[in-house]
């Protein structure tokens, strides 16, 4: 099968995504398949390029703003859609992360092309990305998640309707990035200045203490519960993607009463956005056993630390057998042959 695994762009998770890409291009030339790699921000990537990021691409920290808007000048993305590599390909792997890779622009351009790819349609990744919309479909389909509000706000505002500490984020963004913990008044206003930097739109959350937990979907599977246990109080971008800054234990060590609870919120959080093929849904789960979804991840990390594929293992799937399913979804899903 020639398959195209697109990789890196310009979101502040570019390391995360070249990182991810990388493993899959691996996982599925194993399998035979005739896998070129591309990045949107420019063009295909010859071999020699695609070697030394086998040699690592992911930095202790996400890449600078001024380094996104340098790629920004150069992006494929008016053009994608017309390279042979994209509309020859019997599937495009997406392997982006953030920004026009996850919140269904690339998904849409792609629709628009006929062309078929893996994971979720245009409209389920563009509510996925938008946390205050997902937020708000997260609770009419009756998963539990945080109480929240959306700058502008005053300082009474957070106070009277959550208090703190809270958690101020982009609204629109990925691997914690542009994310702080606001412990007080004062930190406020800097924190809101912080997330602007990367959204346009910005969410304060009520911070929900507890444990972190992660369930995996893959198709209409629920797979095995993961918990997350950082060095940092918060799982932040460093703990995400250093060697030993965090441990995860898949399966989570729950009983079988809060394992089916968590892993039903996950299928309906996938099934109220509208979710297909794949992806991870985020939860808290505080001392009285309640869950909290936080958000879910449309195109979630494959790389070598990523959550995904250790529950993927922890369920029996090896990585290469966990791509070629991915795969196989989304050629299922348009009709495709493999």
């Amino acid at each position: 099968m020639k398959i195209t695994v697109m990789m890196g762009g310009t979101s502040a998770e570019r390391d995360v995504s070249l990182a991810s890409g990388v493993r899959i291009v691996q996982a599925l030339r194993s399998r035979g398949h005739v896998v070129t790699p591309m990045d949107p921000a420019v063009g295909v990537l010859s071999e020699k390029t695609f070697e030394e990021l086998t040699h690592g691409a992911m930095k202790r920290e996400p890449p600078t703003l001024e380094q996104l808007r340098t790629l920004e000048r150069t992006e494929l993305s008016p053009v994608l859609v017309t390279l042979p590599v994209v509309r020859e390909a019997d599937v495009v792997f997406l392997a982006l992360h953030g920004g026009f890779g996850e919140d269904g622009t690339v998904q849409a351009m792609l629709d628009a092309a006929h062309v078929c790819y893996t994971g979720s349609g245009h409209l389920a990744s563009a509510l996925a990305m938008d946390k205050d919309l997902s937020k708000t479909l997260f609770r009419s389909a009756g998963v539990t998640t945080a109480d929240w509000l959306m700058a502008p706000v005053t300082v009474e505002q957070v106070e009277a309707e959550m208090g703190w500490p809270v958690i101020v984020k982009p609204s629109k963004q990925g691997s914690t990035v542009g994310l702080t913990k606001v412990e007080s008044p004062d930190g406020l206003e800097a924190a809101v200045r912080e997330a602007f930097l990367y959204d346009d739109e910005v969410m304060i959350e009520q911070f929900i203490p507890g444990r972190e937990l992660t369930v995996g979907i893959l198709g209409h599977e629920a797979l095995p519960v993961g918990e997350i246990i950082p060095k940092h109080e918060l799982y932040d971008y460093e703990c995400k993607y250093t060697a030993g800054m965090a441990r995860e234990e898949f399966p989570a060590k729950l009983t079988k009463l809060q394992c089916a609870s968590v892993q039903g919120q996950a299928r309906r959080a996938f099934g109220a956005l509208k979710l297909s093929g794949y992806a991870r849904i985020d939860f808290r789960m505080t001392e009285d056993g309640t869950f909290y979804c936080l958000e879910a991840n449309t195109l979630p990390g494959m790389t070598e630390l990523s959550l995904i594929p250790q529950a993927a293992v922890a369920a029996g799937i090896s990585f290469a057998d966990l791509c070629e399913r991915i795969v196989q979804l989304a050629m299922d899903a348009t009709g495709g042959k493999s």
